[in-house]
């Protein structure tokens, strides 16, 4: 139950956004990236030490990734290390959707 003070407000769908963090949807784009490394380390079944060799990372950086934090990695280097775990990485540049202007995005092929 709310209370009758309680406000709910929607969420714009990026929660940097949200939490008027610059840089917000590079942020999200990191985020989501980061969630696909983490998501083929897990399904090679793999230590994150073996993942360090494949990513040519220490341990203790794999560990710091998939914890999230990963704000001093650049888009191109989270696009260097999928490709190292067997991914290719397609960059589509097309009109916008909506009115609402250009966005970025990840559409992944989970196969």
């Amino acid at each position: 139950m709310t209370e009758p003070d309680t406000q709910i407000e929607r969420g714009s769908g990026n929660v940097f956004a949200d939490l008027g963090r610059p840089g917000a949807d590079a942020h999200l784009l990191k985020a989501e990236l980061v969630g696909r490394i983490d998501a083929l380390v897990r399904r090679r079944g793999i230590t994150q030490a073996e993942a360090g060799r494949l990513l040519g990372l220490t341990q203790p950086d794999v560990s710091r990734l998939l914890r999230g934090d990963f704000s001093e990695y650049s888009l191109e280097r989270l696009f260097r290390l999928l490709n190292a775990l067997g991914r290719d990485v397609d960059i589509v540049i097309r009109p916008p959707r909506s009115d609402d202007g250009g966005r970025l995005r990840i559409a992944a092929d989970t196969g």
